[in-house]
């Protein structure tokens, strides 16, 4: 009876051991199945990827420093990657879920990711990253909220609502990928969906009957945080809803200066958190409104999302003509002067106690400096192409990271330009050399007749300055060096520039590119390389046990057995649990 009771002792000794070592970062765990289903958004049935049958996915929902473990099945008939859009995957481009880190999931088979989520808050967003595949679903939200310690910079809401919205066609994704390799264009999108659903019919003509819209239930008198992101293909969308003040409060995990907005323009791969006041008379429900931006809007009138806001006391449906966009054809400056509006606040804590504001990104010499052109599409050697500063990107057979681990040569050039190419355009896998440590500054020049959208992976960079115009030297002058917010995606107007700062403390592989997927898939994008001199885990963590390969090293990738396709994560967690059984009945036994 003694060594029983030593060795149930000794067993729940081990497992509040184990317990310990999770208890400060826990983990949260998800299970993605993707695959295809058919769905009819906007009335015409279609194949969408869904995640555990869900068309929009699941939300992730996780607290500042958790360990995030996604268990991805793949059931569709092609290669995949999930990529967590703004989750800076500290130390760890080897999660980042893109071509240029990352070896596809191949059909049939399954993958698990595992990051924390260190130091980070706020409002962001999953999609698939190959294959043209986000124009057909598989995006979701992802919430990083506060730990308790931290106080948020407003009351807490009442509630907390997530609001996907993007344009969307009615074609399958492998017609339109098809459609872009034969040079063409895509045109016009079929519509805008709101959470995946279609338009409510406000109107009889341009939306048909049948269609199932998005209706968000709230109550009068509370406030509730809307998290909104364009999960689109390439179209800008103004978000407004009838009646109602929008209290802008957050962007890609920095909490902004708060003001009232009464619509914003969101671009694509964006998302903003507000704070929504319900505080109209129900006399009716409301229009939620996402219509398209920066295009001739008398003839893409069909492209507007339409959901509704019904008060749990309303007392009718929303009627009458939608609430107006912006009136400013003529005055190209009032989105920038939007955009420029939106301020840091420097006061405010983010994930850490000390405010935003405490880095003074404003003071840093800068160390290296890109300017980065787009312009519309080229021909090179017979392809319809896009390019960044003249150099059209291939994604290589071997993940740049894979091949740096393995000192695979010829994958890639570090030789891509600080200042766009003046000769012919070209097709190169052309990569940045970051210097570890380093403060870059990158010019974003819009010389296409649409608005870009560019993303960075791994950082959150300081937008400091915009204007329409070649940018110059003398730009500077006009820069933000204060409070300019800290983002993942910023938008390049059309004929316009766009200035962010990048603090280079992430070792690893990064994809700078477009997120105007048509663009993104022709070439416009590139990595940026930072490798601290130094090794050490520290600075990176080490390649992942369940590492993929493909590419020069496809043989060194073994066959799959599902069955033990686990994360070391969760075989530990498994264990813990195991112990707690083994422990229990041998304490029942010892009394």
């Amino acid at each position: 009876m003694a060594l029983s009771r030593f060795l149930g002792l000794f067993l729940i000794h081990i497992a509040l051991l184990l317990s310990l070592c999770f208890a400060e970062d826990p983990f949260v765990f998800y299970d993605f199945e993707v695959s295809y289903i058919t769905a009819s958004p906007l009335g015409v049935p279609q194949q969408v990827i869904a995640i555990n049958n869900k068309f929009p996915g699941p939300t992730i929902n996780a607290t500042t420093n958790n360990h995030v473990v996604v268990n991805v099945r793949n059931k569709l008939d092609e290669s995949l990657l999930i990529h967590w859009s703004g989750i800076q995957q500290r130390r760890s481009s080897w999660q980042d879920g893109l071509p240029g880190t990352n070896c596809p999931i191949p059909s049939k088979w399954n993958w698990t990711y595992q990051f924390q989520v260190k130091d980070q808050i706020g409002s962001f967003f999953y999609f698939p990253s190959l294959h043209f595949q986000r124009a057909a679903g598989g995006f979701g939200s992802f919430i990083i909220n506060n730990r308790a310690i931290i106080p948020i910079p407003f009351d807490s809401p009442d509630g907390d609502i997530t609001i996907l919205i993007g344009d969307w066609y009615t074609r399958n994704h492998t017609a339109l990928r098809k459609a872009l390799d034969a040079g063409k264009d895509l045109g016009m999108p079929d519509g805008v969906l709101i959470n995946g659903k279609g338009p409510y019919r406000y109107n009889d003509t341009l939306v048909p009957d049948g269609i199932d819209y998005e209706m968000i239930n709230v109550h009068p008198g509370k406030t509730y945080r809307l998290r909104v992101h364009n999960v689109g293909i390439s179209t800008s969308l103004n978000f407004r809803i009838q009646s109602h003040n929008l209290l802008l409060a957050e962007t890609e995990g920095s909490y902004t200066v708060q003001q009232n907005y009464t619509s914003l323009d969101i671009h694509v791969g964006q998302s903003y958190s507000f704070l929504l006041t319900t505080d109209q008379n129900a006399s009716s429900d409301y229009y939620i409104v996402a219509s398209a931006r920066f295009v001739n809007e008398s003839q893409w009138k069909r492209v507007t999302g339409v959901a509704i806001l019904r008060y749990s006391n309303s007392k009718g449906k929303a009627a009458g003509p939608l609430p107006a966009p912006p009136q400013d054809e003529y005055d190209k400056t009032f989105s920038m002067n939007q955009a420029r509006s939106i301020r840091w606040n420097v006061s405010a804590s983010g994930a850490r106690p000390n405010p935003q504001g405490s880095f003074r990104y404003g003071s840093i010499n800068v160390t290296e400096i890109f300017v980065l052109k787009n312009n519309p599409p080229v021909t090179i050697d017979g392809k319809r192409r896009t390019t960044l500063s003249g150099v059209s990107f291939v994604n290589p057979a071997t993940p740049i990271r894979l091949a740096d681990q393995f000192k695979v040569k010829g994958v890639y050039k570090l030789d891509f330009p600080n200042r766009p190419l003046t000769g012919p355009h070209k097709m190169e896998t052309s990569v940045i050399n970051g210097t570890y440590r380093g403060f870059m500054e990158v010019v974003l020049q819009n010389n296409d007749t649409k608005v870009q959208s560019y993303h960075m992976s791994g950082y959150a960079f300081f937008v400091v300055g915009m204007d329409y115009g070649e940018w110059s030297e003398n730009s500077r002058g006009t820069y933000n060096k204060w409070d300019g917010i800290a983002r993942t995606t910023t938008q390049v107007y059309p004929g316009a520039w766009t200035a962010i700062l990048i603090s280079l403390d992430n070792v690893g592989v990064w994809n700078l590119r477009t997120e105007n997927l048509d663009s993104w898939y022709l070439g416009q994008e590139t990595y940026v390389r930072i490798v601290n001199p130094e090794a050490t885990n520290k600075t990176e963590l080490p390649m992942p046990d369940n590492a993929l390969y493909c590419g020069s090293l496809s043989k060194l990738q073994k066959p799959q057995d599902i069955s033990l396709a686990t994360s070391i994560t969760g075989s530990r967690l498994k264990l813990f649990f195991t112990v707690l059984m083994v422990a229990s009945p041998l304490l029942v036994l010892s009394r």
